[in-house]
């Protein structure tokens, strides 16, 4: 699919990190772009500088993700590209016995629940409009959409404390293929990019040394990912028709350690 000025797109959690890099290569190449996110402040502000469009968004909630789709479609058009970057996760152990008192608790199920809501029910809420939208287009050279949603390392090699977080990334790495044969007939392409360790605000909190650490675990090159790589790798997948139903590693040939 071709990126320029007649595609409109839609980036979910595109108000920084991965999504943020995401609405800048899109821009850059031309494409109108609808910043989907939670927070409004920052939302608005990194939409005033890239051109895009911001829809304050929730993708835990059927109502705020039909209005931002409203909105988005209503300022620049029903698009034919959906780049799912919104998500989180937690640390907690399955069960753990306290080093000191010898209790033992439990991952709480609303915590774990929390997890797979945000990330496997919130893309697939977002999956189902946009696809639902594309479908109303002609296509062109075939194809009326593409979909492009973020998985994780932690899908197949999930540290120690991440099973909601693995069993989330999981879940979108096994709907992949099934979305992209469900949506075969309609000329709409599904794809999933599992990115390693990435430079993003949510490694903020880490250390320099620790950073540096991380680093240093990954084969070549030896450094976290860059947030523009994971851009340039979504708008090559926006491109590249024939590439469809896949799971695309990005992540310098790590293999998470269990810790």
């Amino acid at each position: 699919m071709k990126i320029d000025s007649s595609l409109a797109a839609v980036v979910t959690g595109g108000a920084s990190g991965l999504g943020l890099a995401t609405v800048k290569a899109l821009r850059a190449a031309g494409a109108k772009v609808a910043i989907f996110d939670l927070n409004q402040e920052i939302g608005e502000k990194m939409a005033a500088e890239t051109g895009a469009i911001f829809c304050q968004c929730d993708v835990l909630s059927d109502e705020s993700v039909d209005a931002a789709f409203a909105k988005a479609r209503a300022a620049q058009g029903q698009e034919r590209a959906l780049i799912c970057c919104a998500g989180g996760g937690n640390a907690i152990p399955t069960a753990r016995r306290d080093k000191t008192t010898g209790e033992i608790n439990i991952f709480p199920s609303d915590k774990f629940e929390w997890v797979l809501k945000l990330n496997t029910v919130g893309t697939f809420r977002c999956i189902t409009r946009a696809a639902a939208g594309m479908m109303t287009l002609e296509p062109l050279n075939g194809e009326r959409g593409v979909l492009v949603n973020t998985a994780s390392a932690a899908a197949t090699e999930g540290q120690m404390g991440q099973a909601a977080y693995s069993a989330a990334k999981a879940a979108i790495v096994g709907m992949t293929l099934t979305i992209a044969r469900d949506l075969s007939r309609e000329g709409i392409r599904v794809n999933t990019i599992q990115p390693g360790i990435f430079a993003t605000p949510a490694m903020a909190r880490a250390t320099p040394e620790m950073l540096d650490a991380l680093g240093k675990m990954v084969p070549f090159p030896p450094r976290l990912g860059h947030a523009d790589e994971y851009a340039s790798l979504t708008l090559e997948v926006i491109r590249n028709g024939y590439l469809n139903g896949e799971t695309l590693r990005l992540d310098g040939a790590i293999r998470m350690q269990p810790r």
